[in-house]
Formats: C-alpha cells, structure tokens, sequence
C-alpha cells in the first residue's frame, strides 16, 4: 500500500492516510508481526516484575522474622529486597528500551512509511 504520490516538481509527498488505509495496516503482516514482537516481550516482562513484587510483598507480610534478617549493621534483607524492586524496575526500563531501539523502532518506522510516504 504506497500513499505518498508525486507533487509538484516530481517529488514524492505525503498524503494524510484515511480510516481504511489503518483498518488496512492493521491487518498487514507486517503490523503483526510488530505487535506480536512487543507481546513477547511485555507478557513475559510484566509476569516476571509482577511475580516479583508479589513475593516481596507476601514475604513483607508472612515473613517478617525473614526479612528482618540482618545482613550488614542495621541494614536488613526486606530493605536489600525492596531496593531490589527498584533496581529492577530500571533494569526492565533499561532492557525495553533497548528492545524497542533495535527491533520494534525501525519496524514501526517502515510501517510509517508505508502508510504515509517517505518522510520529508
């Protein structure tokens, strides 16, 4: 599906694509392959940070004497594990954005393309 057509001067341009033309890229192989890309990274990605903070938050609740554990002075494995959610956090960021850079960027860009015409 090309939309950019020739203006003046020949030039290739932009057009603004209509309803159909998206209804018509959702359904291309392309869009799904994007889409199913970003799936099998966020599910497992969510379930996993999920999981996690589940479990810091049960053993929070049932587990007192465990994470009250001492580790180093009055430092104890509950504030490690609850930094450790932190930490994780930026980590899942760090690992997404390096994800989308390589994989689901240059794929979304030449969706882009094709529905609206070489950039200008």
């Amino acid at each position: 599906m090309t939309t950019a057509h020739l203006g003046k001067g020949g030039a290739l341009e932009r057009r603004t694509p209509d309803a159909q033309d998206f209804v018509d890229m959702q359904a291309s192989p392309e869009f799904q392959d994007l889409r199913r890309r970003l799936r099998r990274f966020v599910f497992p990605m969510t379930g996993l940070f999920l999981t996690w903070y589940f479990v810091y938050v049960l053993l929070a609740t049932y587990a007192a004497d465990f994470m009250a554990t001492k580790v180093l002075g009055n430092i104890n494995l509950g504030l490690i594990l609850g930094l450790g959610q932190f930490v994780s956090t930026f980590v899942i960021t760090a690992l997404y954005v390096r994800f989308a850079n390589r994989d689901l960027d240059p794929r979304s860009a030449a969706i882009r393309e094709e529905l609206e015409g070489p950039a200008q």
